[in-house]
């Protein structure tokens, strides 16, 4: 059974994307939303196992997020896809389970 999980705290402030990672199994995906975008960036203390994660796991980052927050495709990790709220909505379809991370 597929799961996506949902990170919405920042990685600076929360231990949820490194416990998410640490949880999602193979045929997962991982959505970073809201301030959880933030894990997508590079040269961070948590961006090698974010890297890492994404050679196993479908990792995406919500675009309009990212602009919410000024931060543009080009400064993310360049392993991860991003999706739009359309996107979102077919990653939730595709698996039978979600679960969100805070």
């Amino acid at each position: 059974m597929s799961v996506l999980h949902l990170v919405n705290a920042s990685p600076f402030e929360s231990a949820a994307l490194s416990r998410c990672l640490a949880r999602a199994g193979e045929g997962d995906a991982v959505l970073l939303l809201e301030n959880g975008v933030y894990g997508a960036l590079p040269g961070r203390r948590f961006s090698d196992a974010v890297a890492q994660a994404a050679a196993r796991l479908d990792i995406r980052v919500l675009a309009p997020d990212l602009d919410a927050r000024g931060l543009c495709a080009s400064s993310l990790l360049q392993t991860l896809g991003q999706v739009d709220y359309d996107g979102f909505v077919e990653l939730a379809a595709r698996h039978e389970l979600s679960l969100t991370w805070t």
